[in-house]
């Protein structure tokens, strides 16, 4: 039998998309704003360093005028030498007469500032690197602790997970401009002593340099804006690339591709995401290469022109040969120099529109904030929380995840959610834990609305493990002490959550205890069943001693004996706590005080377990199902 053909993909050729049009000059230039808080940063993450750098540069950035002017000296006393009547008949003779020592004192000058510019040349590059990193520590720093200012709905937006790609990005890809910011500087003030040279002989050669240069200058401001537009019409095909990659070769899907026979599948579609990309960003590459090429004919054109007048007026007798040798030089320096200079403006200006990236990311502000004057939250829970007419709809959503929900949650009760999938359960302990707002209604707790505390408070009292929580690839003790933070170094706090939780006899058989790295993502890494990871949660939660506690499907990957054990030491331990748990298992839910049936978002009843199976309305239908699949 043949082999399967590989799966294909049917995917339409993105290289040949309309890109967005490239930024204008004044947005090109409107985006150096992003160039001082960029220094700032600088400046901020190390004032000793930067002081440093800048001295030292300002020390290189004279020195090429310096050693091009004393290699004029060596040219006109060598020949003044050369030209004197009764020359020596040896080296020794020579060294004798004392003829040589000028010509040797500026040899012996030159190697000096050669010497001390390659030095220069590597203590600058030292403090370029050490500088570098420093400022994508603290830039990474900086952009984790906004991105966890933001709300749960910019999570969820795709856009705003575009801009969050780019802006983490722009903390490791944008530090060259560092180095290019301060060698702008540099080149400046050589520019200006070059410059300053030929006005002294020459000043029309400044004008004919500048004509020769502009046209390569404006290229190159085209060209990168247009970089810009590509890179940032392709930000979440680049993103698909990352999941696609690490989707193949991951040790959390390794499984699933192997049984699955995905791995052709998600090559083909790597391949195809790539190769679009790839022909893309060819096109851009061959028609900058064309025309940045045919630009800087022009410049060395421009310098042969200027290189033959000198020669000219050099024969003519208006300058000496160390003269023709200083203006060449001079002229070719500063033109590389300036070549480099506007061309290092004009990718600044193009980095500067990728800071915007960044600096637009952190520029995004949270809509759920804590209140200027918060109310002290309580530290006895005294009424609990109560749901006034509460409606809630998911950013870009027409259809309503919470609607018309009312009722009250007592302090100290325990009340169980049901529901089939997409009722609203887990959007309300949301709502609960302000990781949204509502849209319409309000949550009161004590008789004050949730927006009256301050959200650190808030939710420092509330535990909360989801469905879907995170295995962190942390110790044991760690991924138990993330439930309360701040105290991950109290080791008895820990081992109480662990007994709580009934983890504490997964961890006994872990190598290295709680000391154990989890995971297979770092080295001596180990994981656990889905039940052991849960049990991990379920002291992630206890560890938080909240005064609310919120369980999102706390026993899924649990077996019944395990789910009893959990629920029979929860009980106990839950007697001082408001709690909420979302469970579809009927066991457990009829532990609770009282039980809320949602239904499309609605309240459709909410009791005890006798009240609403004497009902008979939805919950009894539920349980009836769910008991006969046990029978």
């Amino acid at each position: 039998m043949a082999a399967p053909e590989p799966p294909t993909l049917e995917v339409t050729d993105k290289s040949a998309r309309v890109l967005p049009a490239p930024k204008t000059f004044r947005e090109r230039w409107a985006a150096l704003k992003h160039l001082p808080p960029f220094l700032l940063l600088i400046w901020q993450t190390s004032r000793g360093m930067t002081l440093a750098e800048l001295a030292l540069r300002l020390l290189r950035a004279i020195l090429p005028i310096a050693l091009l002017y004393v290699g004029k000296l060596i040219l006109d006393t060598a020949i003044a030498v050369a030209a004197a009547p009764h020359p020596p008949a040896s080296f020794g003779d020579w060294l004798s007469s004392g003829r040589l020592d000028p010509l040797m004192s500026l040899l012996a000058l030159e190697l000096g500032l050669a010497l001390a510019s390659d030095a220069l040349g590597r203590a600058v590059r030292l403090l370029d690197t050490l500088l570098a990193e420093r400022v994508t520590n603290e830039t990474s720093l900086r952009l984790m602790r906004h991105a966890a200012t933001l709300d749960l709905k910019h999570f969820e937006d795709a856009d705003i997970q575009d801009a969050l790609d780019r802006a983490r990005k722009q903390t490791i890809g944008r530090m060259s401009l560092l180095s290019q910011v301060f060698g702008q500087a540099q080149d400046a003030i050589t520019i200006i002593t070059f410059a300053a040279g030929l006005v002294l002989y020459e000043p029309w050669l400044l004008l004919l340099l500048g004509i020769t240069l502009l046209p390569a200058f404006v290229g190159e401001l085209h060209f990168n804006a247009l970089d810009h537009s590509l890179s940032y019409a392709w930000t979440a095909e680049r993103r698909e690339l990352e999941y696609v990659r690490q989707t193949g070769a991951s040790v959390e899907s390794a499984k699933e591709v192997k049984i699955f026979g995905l791995s052709d599948f998600l090559v083909g579609r790597y391949r195809t995401l790539a190769d679009g990309l790839y022909a893309a960003q060819k096109k851009l590459a061959l028609r900058r290469a064309l025309w940045g090429g045919a630009l800087t004919t022009v410049g060395t054109l421009g310098y042969y022109a200027a290189y033959a007048i000198i020669t000219f007026r050099t024969v003519r007798g208006d300058f000496t040969i160390g003269d023709l040798g200083f203006l060449a030089g001079s002229f070719l320096r500063l033109r590389t120099l300036l070549e480099a200079f506007l061309a290092g403006f004009s990718n600044i200006a193009g980095q500067a529109l990728y800071l915007d990236d960044l600096f637009s990311f952190f520029a995004i502000r949270p809509a759920i904030t804590s209140p200027p004057d918060p109310l002290p939250f309580p530290t006895d829970i005294r009424d609990g929380f109560v749901f006034e007419d509460v409606g809630f709809r998911y950013p870009g959503s027409d259809r309503w995840a919470l609607r018309h929900v009312s009722f009250a949650l007592k302090a100290d009760e325990v009340l169980a959610l049901v529901g089939e999938n997409g009722a609203g359960k887990t959007t309300l302990v949301k709502l609960i834990a302000r990781l949204y707002d509502p849209d319409e209604g309000r949550i009161l707790l004590d008789g004050h609305d949730l927006k009256r505390y301050a959200l650190d408070d808030l939710r420092g009292n509330i535990g909360v493990i989801f469905q879907d929580f995170v295995r962190y690839h942390l110790t044991a003790g760690e991924n138990i002490a993330v439930g309360q933070i701040d105290r991950r170094d109290d080791a008895a706090k820990i081992r109480l959550a662990a007994e709580r939780g009934n983890a504490a006899q997964v961890i006994a058989k872990l190598p290295d205890g709680y000391d154990q790295m989890m995971g297979k993502k770092f080295r001596k890494g180990t994981d656990l069943s889905g039940g052991e990871w849960q049990k991990i949660a379920l002291a992630r939660a206890y560890m938080a001693d909240a005064q609310v506690m919120i369980l999102d499907e706390p026993t899924a990957a649990l077996d019944a004996r395990a789910e009893y054990e959990v629920f029979r030491r929860f009980r106990e331990l839950a007697s001082a706590r408001t709690t909420i748990v979302i469970s579809h298992r009927f066991s457990t839910v009829r532990m609770a005080d009282r039980i809320a049936v949602l239904a499309n978002g609605q309240l459709e009843a909410i009791g005890t377990h006798d009240e609403l199976m004497a009902q008979r309305g939805r919950y009894a239908e539920l349980f009836e199902l769910q008991a006969a699949g046990y029978r």
